[in-house]
């Protein structure tokens, strides 16, 4: 590769052997497409599973992430081959739909990739390949509703949620908080979920955190908290039975639309103008005292006068307050959002129990609470941490736990974790592939060896042999008959599932099996890749 200059002075790329280079196409294009998604795949593989190593990704501009969250991993990467691409976007869907399984719905789709490559060679077309997946997925998701368990939970018997979102948080960083956690991510479902129709809205769960203290002073709060603190200095600190209004109207006189001057060229016309300006500010402030209020939240900033006017009037504010938490606010405290002074009245503002204003450690820090709220279907987490990285995996690891306990409360099926229901899958899609006498069969198969692939990699990150692993588990599971046998990460003794209180929710591990053979299928179809530059 050579850099050149045309007459002009700009610059242009000779690339050596230009004219012998050839457009893929057919099998070798499938193969090569086929390579680009196993590549991807080996980068997350060694991330799946509790003992799962973390990958440390730097951006553009010098910041540094540590995870081993699958979609976090594949969104932060700069990715520019367009079939790792697709990777990327099953991960992110996953992500979307679930919340949980992101990385092990990547590696299940470059396994299948990987067998695909094999049947290629054999000489059997992507056609019949993509069809014989089509089928053992089918096959494979009804025996995960065959071996699904329904499992009992409500408000005052948490313990199910809890154990399901301490499976999903084991292979976190945070995983040594991990009861902790789910304890906290489980109450801020159910304190925002209607049990009746089955339905979480995880909008009203907010997730905020502050380097400062450790993992374990990770705290639920009923109600929200704000990144602000008081207006001013003198104002008191904590509000009982506040009645608050909710304002995003500035406390500063109305400006004019048109260009406009003012001279002032007496000391007359300055104390009129200054005595004009204050009236404003105190017409303002009294419409907030008359109409009951006893705190006044604002989206916008106001000046000294006021600041120093409110304080004197003790009617303690806060201000600069970001538009999502002020309609969080809004929905916790029952409140309206004004617009305008003029549509103030007692039955727009909104009930707290306590406003309270709290510092931290020997910082400057303060942040607001608002607790006791008069609807308390709005709650936030608030994680403390030593560094940002560890505050920033942590949110990713909670949004991970809150998303499977709302699963769960949409489903209440589980499915049995440890690679378990993978291999029960792999040992009844293999006996189904008899069934099928055409050539779908060793698609069929191949589908039963890559589910394999998954347990094998959880033996091969926790340290075990991996083959040796899996095959000892897999004749346990036929010997006995038992499902539940799965590879045992955490070496507590037994390959018993039930007994380590391992499990998955069932629509999250249908949804991986769904996912991976669609973008598997999408690839396998591809048998030519045509740029723009080309025509």
């Amino acid at each position: 590769m050579a850099l050149a200059f045309d007459e002009f002075g700009r610059p242009f790329v000779i690339i050596k052997e230009q004219d012998q280079k050839v457009r893929l196409r057919g099998l070798d294009a499938q193969k090569a497409n086929i390579a680009s998604g196993m590549a991807v795949s080996r980068i997350l593989r060694t991330s799946l599973g509790p003992k799962g190593m973390d990958k440390m990704l730097q951006g553009p501009d010098g910041d540094v992430t540590i995870t081993n969250d699958g979609a976090t991993i594949l969104e932060q990467m700069d990715v520019d081959n367009q079939i790792a691409k697709l990777l990327v976007e099953l991960s992110r869907s996953q992500d979307y739909e679930i919340g949980d399984g992101t990385t092990g719905v990547v590696v299940l789709a470059g396994a299948l990739l990987e067998q695909s490559q094999k049947l290629l060679e054999r000489g059997i077309h992507p056609i019949r390949v993509a069809e014989g997946y089509e089928t053992a997925s089918r096959i494979a998701v009804e025996h995960l509703e065959k071996i699904s368990q329904k499992y009992d939970f409500g408000v005052n018997n948490i313990e199910p949620l809890v154990q399901t979102c301490m499976t999903t948080l084991s292979s976190k960083i945070v995983n040594r908080c991990k009861r902790s956690l789910a304890e906290i991510s489980v109450k801020a479902v159910l304190a925002v979920a209607d049990l009746e129709r089955k339905d979480v809205n995880l909008d009203l769960i907010k997730v905020e955190g502050k380097v400062g203290g450790k993992l374990e002073d990770t705290e639920l709060i009923y109600g929200i908290l704000v990144d602000k603190e008081m207006s001013h200095p003198q104002m008191p600190k904590q509000i009982e039975d506040a009645k608050i209004a909710i304002l995003t109207c500035p406390f500063e006189p109305p400006k004019p639309k048109t260009k406009h001057k003012v001279d002032i060229d007496t000391v007359e016309k300055f104390q009129t103008l200054r005595k004009q300006e204050q009236q404003y500010f105190d017409v303002m402030v009294q419409k907030c005292k008359d109409v009951g209020a006893t705190l006044v939240i604002c989206q916008w900033g106001f000046d000294d006068e006021a600041n120093h006017l409110l304080m004197h009037r003790n009617l303690p504010a806060v201000r600069w307050v970001g538009g999502v938490e002020l309609e969080l606010i809004a929905i916790a405290t029952g409140g309206r959002i004004v617009p305008r002074f003029q549509e103030l009245t007692p039955e727009k503002l909104g009930k707290a129990g306590l406003v309270r204003e709290k510092a931290f450690g020997t910082t400057k820090d303060r942040m607001l609470y608002v607790e006791h709220c008069a609807n308390s279907r709005a709650v936030t987490i608030f994680i403390r941490g030593g560094n940002k990285m560890i505050i920033e995996e942590t949110k990713r690891s909670i949004h991970d736990a809150l998303c499977v306990a709302r699963n769960l409360i949409r489903n209440n099926s589980i499915v049995y974790g440890g690679g378990s229901a993978e291999i029960s899958c792999s040992v009844a899609v293999e006996a189904a592939a008899d069934r099928y006498p055409g050539v779908e069969q060793y698609a069929i198969r191949a589908f039963a060896d890559a589910l394999d692939s998954v347990p094998m990699a959880l033996a091969e990150n926790s340290g075990l042999q991996p083959i040796e692993t899996l095959s000892a588990v897999k004749s346990q599971q036929i010997k006995e008959n038992n499902h539940y046998c799965g590879i045992d990460c955490n070496d507590a003794g037994t390959n018993d599932m039930r007994e380590q209180n391992v499990f998955e929710t069932l629509i999250g591990k249908q949804q991986q099996i769904f996912l991976a053979t669609q973008v598997v299928k999408m690839i396998l179809k591809i048998d030519d890749v045509i740029s723009p530059s080309e025509y």
